[in-house]
């Protein structure tokens, strides 16, 4: 018998599509930044700043992809939502850092990661993930 999902799992794959666009918008508006001599100084160099932004993109892509399992109760989607979102965390940081004007957006970046992460290992998911 497979357990209902709970409404925190379908909450889940919202705030992880959105933490998953946030990240590509970011990265978007990295990309952008070639630009401007003080963005390329903060990330050691153009090189530096356009890998920053293109992982940012594709860390996001793959959220949003890996999503949709996360409706269908896998659990190696949450394992890997997990693992993209601790990822995500740690990059929305960086960013936060070391491109201070884009900082709030970062901020809030790194909380839907953090509500998603905690949404995902409440007992409610684990009995949905377990079947």
């Amino acid at each position: 018998m497979t357990a209902k999902r709970p409404a925190g799992v379908t909450i889940v794959a919202v705030l992880t599509w959105i933490s998953g666009l946030l990240d590509i918008i970011g990265g978007s508006i990295l990309l952008f930044q070639t630009s401007v001599a003080s963005t390329v100084e903060a990330f050691g160099g153009a090189s530096q700043l356009i890998t920053s932004a293109i992982v940012s993109i594709l860390i996001g892509a793959i959220v949003m992809i890996v999503g949709v399992g996360l409706l269908r109760g896998s659990s190696g989607a949450r394992l890997v939502i997990t693992v993209f979102q601790v990822l995500s965390i740690g990059a929305s940081i960086f960013f936060a850092i070391t491109y201070p004007p884009g900082a709030i957006g970062e901020y809030f970046s790194a909380a839907v990661s953090v509500v998603v992460i905690a949404l995902l290992w409440t007992g409610r998911a684990n009995e949905f993930f377990r079947d």
